[in-house]
């Protein structure tokens, strides 16, 4: 794969991420909190996405390593 073709992909992977990450954001802030019970259970469900999220970049830069 050439070079610039390789770097564009990462690059797309690295977006991706971000766009994913901020619209994660956005949802939960929309949610708001009622009780206590709940924040737990709302951080537990941000943490799962969040890392649901890195291990689809990860896996996706894998696929697509840099050229050394």
């Amino acid at each position: 794969m050439p070079t610039h073709s390789r770097e564009s992909v990462r690059q797309s992977i690295a977006d991706r991420l971000l766009n994913s990450l901020e619209d994660l954001v956005r949802r939960h802030r929309a949610l708001g909190l009622h009780a206590a019970e709940e924040s737990a259970l709302h951080a537990e469900l941000i943490a799962a996405e969040v890392a649901h999220e890195l291990a689809v970049a990860r896996s996706a830069l894998h696929r697509h390593p840099p050229l050394r």
